[in-house]
């Protein structure tokens, strides 16, 4: 966990540069309270980061934990999460299945904040998931993190210089 605590600092920089450049540069108007959007904002951070380490305990490579956050998550994150496509014209399964994706209701809080200004009471219900899914999935990966130290993980697949599978046959003496 002490791993994470750089790309949480790294990610409130970013949100802050972000927040700068939206309001100052692209004029993006600002309505909310900066405490309420920093606050959500930094859940989402959180549950981004727990995520990341369920991934990781359940890979074995920092590289396979790359590949499983970028394939797996960044195109169902882009299309369901309201961001790029508006929820209500996907299909009827599509828009049931964005109600699983975290970024679909920090999008919607920050809409509600930043565009429309509205108090917590309006976002409370996108705050409460978006903590919800940060404690549960903290609480898997802890859990599964755990379970790793007890049962032990498995062997690493052995691999020769070229990155390629060494295979029984090449363990003759």
């Amino acid at each position: 966990i002490a791993k994470m605590v750089p790309y949480f600092v790294l990610s409130c920089v970013n949100l802050a540069v972000i927040l700068l450049l939206s309001h100052y540069v692209l004029a993006v108007p600002i309505s909310g309270s900066l405490f309420w959007i920093g606050l959500i904002s930094v859940v989402y951070i959180l549950l981004s980061l727990a995520l990341g380490l369920l991934i990781s305990t359940l890979v074995k490579t920092q590289m396979a934990t790359m590949l499983c956050s970028a394939m797996l998550l960044m195109l169902p994150i882009l299309m369901l999460s309201g961001m790029l496509f508006p929820i209500e014209s996907a299909p009827l399964f599509f828009q049931w299945l964005s109600y699983i994706v975290p970024a679909r209701w920090y999008i919607s809080a920050m809409r509600k904040l930043m565009l429309e200004g509205v108090s917590l009471r309006y976002v409370a219900a996108e705050l409460s998931i978006l903590a919800g899914f940060t404690i549960m999935l903290v609480s898997v990966a802890l859990l599964n993190f755990k379970m790793s130290d007890i049962f032990g993980k498995d062997k690493e697949i052995p691999l020769n210089k070229s990155g390629l599978i060494l295979f029984e046959s090449n363990f003759r003496d």
